[in-house]
């Protein structure tokens, strides 16, 4: 066997790009490397960009794959080519103004796939408004046995409530065990104050409704074989997965945006691979485009 080198130059656009360990094992089980990460995330590219736009990236680095250790990195490292995006973001009086990649190109992405960014984490808002969420998150959270099995039923009933109020929302497996529903706002004014008194107010409603299925605070001795609707996504703090992204779990998993009928047909615990992602976008194209676009006023 030849042995690979160790570092290569690639032309990506009109800049260069250095790679390492190619052949190095992201996921061992499946046999998928950093090669294939660099892969996936170039070809997802065109429709992974827009719901990166604008979006200071917390980068979720697995430097030896994902059976080994990772950290979580906000600040975009000091060592970032000069043609990699970045954002400064006051993060607290303690913080100050922290630096954040944005990654909107594909340099950018295949420099981050290099560094073994396997996950991509986004906020609410865009900058430079980061006060102004233009998203309402509801996070739904499997306490075992539950699967996402029932995080579907929980999203339909997040979907009736919507229905009600003559809101379009949007759901996506979390690409590890639970689900994600979206409702887009892109509407200007809005603050975390509106979108965490909605969500917070809406998820104590679905819980007194269904009480063995749904529950809406932190304590973990209640999730057991219940859904948690977490609703404190909702916060100028808080990142969630953004669509499309890779999730570090034995196999190459993808937070995957679903169908309204995939959710109501779900029988049994639905993943997709990053193969199987390509296939769908090629197939059914972007089903989350609406929610960077969309614009919809939240019930007051």
């Amino acid at each position: 066997m030849v042995p690979q080198p160790k570092r290569v130059e690639v032309n990506v656009g009109d800049v260069t790009v250095s790679l390492s360990n190619l052949a190095k094992l992201m996921y061992p089980r499946a046999g998928f490397t950093k090669g294939h990460v660099i892969d996936y995330y170039t070809r997802i590219a065109p429709t992974l960009f827009p719901h990166l736009r604008a979006r200071p990236l917390t980068l979720k680095r697995y430097p030896d794959g994902v059976e080994k250790g990772f950290f979580y990195e906000k600040r975009c490292p000091s060592h970032a080519p000069s043609w990699v995006k970045t954002a400064a973001v006051w993060s607290g009086v303690n913080e100050g103004d922290i630096n954040y990649c944005l990654c909107e190109d594909l340099p950018t992405i295949v420099w981050l796939a290099n560094l073994a960014d396997l996950e991509l984490h986004t906020p609410m808002a865009r900058v430079p408004d980061m006060d102004n969420p233009t998203i309402v998150a509801f996070d739904l959270d499997p306490g075992p046995p539950a699967t996402i099995v029932e995080c579907a039923q929980v999203a339909l009933e997040l979907k009736r409530s919507f229905d009600y109020f003559g809101l379009q929302a949007f759901p996506k497996t979390s690409g590890s065990k639970g689900m994600q529903v979206y409702l887009p706002l892109n509407t200007p004014g809005v603050t975390y104050e509106d979108t965490r008194a909605f969500s917070r107010g809406l998820a104590g409603v679905l819980a007194r409704r269904m009480p063995d299925l749904i529950v809406a605070d932190m304590n973990k001795e209640r999730r057991k074989g219940k859904v948690y609707v977490d609703w404190s996504q909702n916060d100028r703090h808080k990142t969630t997965v953004n669509a499309y992204s890779l999730r570090a779990m034995e196999q190459p998993t993808v937070s995957t945006p679903l169908t309204w009928d995939e959710v109501e047909d779900m029988e049994e615990p639905l993943t997709f691979t990053s193969a199987e992602v390509l296939e769908r976008v090629e197939r059914l194209g972007d089903l989350f485009a609406p929610v960077q676009e969309l614009q919809q006023e939240l019930p007051r």
